[in-house]
């Protein structure tokens, strides 16, 4: 750590991490941008002519040599998130990683030793536990205005069709993904806020227990690459993707709770990554579908009417804001409202370097990040097997 108590932070992947710079401003006091990392030189230039004073690499085994940086923040590509991650605790750094953690069941044990052995501090940066509504669920959940839960909702439906090529057609790993892997392969946004919910951790009452995943069939991406790049590009052909249009995952907790979860990066439709529903035996939850709605609310004995005889009536969220606003968002709301992702950006760096400075546990810890990251595989597994039940791997345990 720095003498002077102040995180040196590295960002790695300057073209993604750049939607983060404007939170490191608000975090002058915990934290010091130092250095970014990004194979691009354009990509580097434009963060030199922002922040004059750090350093840049093109290389990032040489930005881990620096002795001047603490942390490293990576903003890369998921495929290799483990791997850099391990290579930078071993390296002597913190890091923050964004979603998703693992790929692999491999990569989850490594990287849980990794920090283990290191006693450094890794987060994983879902920044979707930490906006407004989720966060204010959050807080009525364990103060029990919902009773005890039964089932929860987490779905990321977000047409990125062009964000799988570059303009020659040629693949990004994002069309890599769809083209090599069928399951639910980017589960945490839509876990992470809802496992949360549930109290699903590692010294929590209830754990996952198994999954199944089916997937439909895959139209969207081919319609896409024939009308963009014609008959003669391989994306045309339903042989070239593994992935379908939509993935659905059912995780059953050992408890007996139920999770859905609906992963759809290529249907024609607006954007709805943010959808969420909550049932507990004294009330409910819905997240908005769309920018123009509230997000609504059913409290037995607080809201209008009564379920039993039909007469109950949903209320917008916010009436409830002033009495149980999660206290994060009490005290940073205004900050964190200037930051990307709901406010989420500015609060994963926040938890990050506090954790460092202070000594505290993560808010998403290793075995946080492993578990909702395990999905991807694990869905990739039922998926295959036709929707057969698989079993979660004990993360939290031994591997022995």
């Amino acid at each position: 750590m720095s003498k002077n108590k102040m995180v040196r932070l590295a960002v790695v992947g300057g073209g993604r991490g750049g939607t983060f710079s404007k939170v490191l401003g608000s975090l002058a006091d915990k934290a010091q941008l130092v250095a970014v990392c990004d194979h691009d030189e354009a990509v580097l230039h434009l963060w030199k002519e922002e922040f004059p004073e750090v350093r840049s690499y093109d290389n990032y085994e040489r930005l881990l040599d620096d002795e001047q940086v603490d942390a490293v923040f990576l903003a890369t590509p998921l495929f290799i998130h483990a791997r850099q991650a391990i290579q930078a605790l071993q390296a002597g750094k913190h890091v923050i990683s964004e979603v998703i953690a693992i790929t692999t069941l491999e990569e989850g044990w490594e990287l849980i030793e990794t920090v283990e052995k290191t006693g450094l501090t890794y987060m994983m940066a879902e920044n979707y536990c930490f906006m407004r509504p989720n966060m204010m669920i959050n807080n009525m959940v364990q103060h029990g205005l919902f009773g005890d839960l039964v089932h929860v909702e987490g779905g990321y439906i977000h047409d990125v069709r062009n964000l799988t090529h570059y303009p020659d057609g040629k693949l990004t790993w994002r069309g890599n993904m769809l083209k090599n892997y069928r399951g639910n392969t980017y589960p945490t946004h839509s876990l992470g806020p809802v496992a949360k919910w549930l109290d699903l951790h590692r010294n929590g009452e209830d754990q996952f227990d198994s999954l199944t995943t089916f997937v439909s069939e895959g139209l969207a991406g081919q319609i896409y690459y024939k009308e963009l790049f014609g008959e003669e590009h391989p994306g045309a052909g339903l042989d070239h993707w593994q992935q379908g249009d939509s993935a659905v995952t059912l995780i059953r907790t050992k408890k007996g709770k139920l999770i859905t979860l609906r992963y759809d990066i290529q249907s024609s439709r607006p954007h709805n990554m943010l959808h969420y529903a909550l049932q507990g035996t004294k009330g409910a939850y819905l997240s908005p579908r769309h920018h123009n709605e509230d997000p609504l609310i059913w409290l037995q004995g607080r809201s209008p009417g009564m379920s039993s005889d039909g007469s109950a009536e949903w209320e917008p969220l916010w009436n409830y804001a002033d009495e149980w606003e999660h206290p994060l968002w009490q005290t940073w709301g205004s900050v964190a409202e200037q930051a990307g992702h709901g406010g989420g950006d500015f609060f994963i760096l926040h938890e990050f370097v506090s954790a460092i400075l202070d000594g505290t546990k993560p808010a998403v810890d290793v075995y946080d990040a492993v578990m909702w990251s395990s999905v991807f595989p694990l869905s990739v597994q039922s998926a295959a097997a036709d929707g057969k039940p698989v079993k979660f791997v004990d993360f939290w345990g031994s591997k022995s």
